[in-house]
């Protein structure tokens, strides 16, 4: 049963964090139009393209993605905002504890959380579908590929040396067959590469093929040939932020089949896999530490709950991107690198919750 305290809070919480989501994402879009109008006009995109297929999606990815750091500053402001106006001082003083005061946080804290866990593993990725297909049709300039290296399911690999997504022409085209003691069983190599769209269909120009047979091999080369594989370029020649237009079941399969394959990337996948989670639990997390903080009234006002605030804000995300950064370049584990600045920082909250206690 919600009290009068409780739905006030709830209320001040709520409002003051659509608000300030508003705010900063009016200014990004007006700062990201300033940054890509000239390539829209260049392009010839139309108005109806950039308001609904770009920016719509524009505001759902970036305003959820930063949701937890709104949440913190819209915490500290209106919690400071009540300090100062001396609303919790009588409060904490009819004799309720400071945690009966934190319930009505934790209450719509929740509400965003799983409102965020949502749009995070569902709804984003299909917005961002539709983002990356505008932005690689009027704002990207093209894709290349260097020194590809994977090995498909069926012991076979792949590689070439460069590939542009202009051009669509793989260079220095090699697929290698292994049989399961391994040996080679087939060998092709072709200058140039050309992958027809969507299907498995290629066109190879200047090839070397080798089939490996008892008694003698069997070798044939030439200007052309088309021939079928098993993948495509599609597969291959791919953005690195791919994974951010997969559902969470997408990107689990996705996952497993680049890993299979040996992806370097795959760290990078499971990193956007895993923080699709561990973003919105860091809600409570911030909600914990802004309360602390900004409880009391202090004597430079607002301000310098706010310059607190701000200041866990950037240790929190140098946090999250130096031990991102080592996952992907020193092995760190991915779910750990995603959930120790969570882990620590909880530390943290609960350390000043403590002492807010007092």
């Amino acid at each position: 049963m919600f009290t009068i305290l409780d739905r006030y809070i709830i209320r001040k919480f709520l409002t003051t964090f659509f608000f300030m989501l508003g705010v900063i994402m009016l200014l990004a879009t007006v700062f990201d139009l300033a940054e890509k109008l000239s390539e829209f006009l260049q392009n010839k995109a139309t108005l109806e393209e950039v308001f609904f297929d770009y920016y719509i999606n524009f505001i759902l990815f970036y305003g959820n993605m930063f949701s937890s750091m709104i949440i913190f500053v819209s915490v500290i402001w209106f919690t400071a905002k009540m300090a100062q106006d001396t609303e919790i001082i009588p409060i904490l003083n009819s004799g309720r504890p400071f945690s009966r005061f934190l319930r009505p946080y934790m209450i719509a804290a929740t509400i965003l959380m799983l409102g965020s866990l949502f749009f995070n593993h569902f709804i984003i990725p299909k917005a961002n579908k539709v983002r990356l297909a505008f932005e690689e049709k009027y704002y990207w300039k093209g894709m290349s590929v260097q020194d590809y290296y994977a090995e498909f399911p069926g012991e076979q690999v792949v590689h070439f040396s460069n590939y542009l997504s202009e051009t669509n022409i793989a260079e220095d085209f090699i697929v290698q067959q292994w049989n399961e003691k391994g040996d080679l069983i087939y060998f092709i190599k072709a200058q140039q590469a050309i992958n027809k769209p969507g299907t498995n269909n290629w066109e190879l120009k200047n090839f070397y093929e080798r089939k490996v047979s008892f008694p003698k091999d069997q070798i044939r080369e030439g200007a052309k040939l088309d021939t079928v594989f098993q993948f495509n370029m599609s597969e291959m020649a791919t953005r690195d932020n791919v994974a951010e237009s997969m559902t969470y079941f997408e990107l689990k399969d996705f996952i497993k089949r680049e890993s299979k394959k040996g992806n370097q990337l795959v760290p990078n996948y499971e990193i956007e896999l895993y923080q699709r989670t561990s973003y919105p639990f860091a809600t409570y997390v911030l909600t914990l530490i802004g309360i602390s903080v900004s409880s009391r009234k202090k004597r430079g006002g607002i301000g310098i709950n706010i310059a607190i605030g701000l200041g866990f804000v950037f240790i929190y995300i140098f946090a999250m991107k130096v031990t991102t950064v080592a996952a992907m370049n020193v092995g760190f584990p991915t779910i750990l690198a995603v959930w120790v600045p969570n882990i620590l920082f909880g530390g943290v909250g609960y350390l000043l919750y403590r002492n807010a206690q007092r």
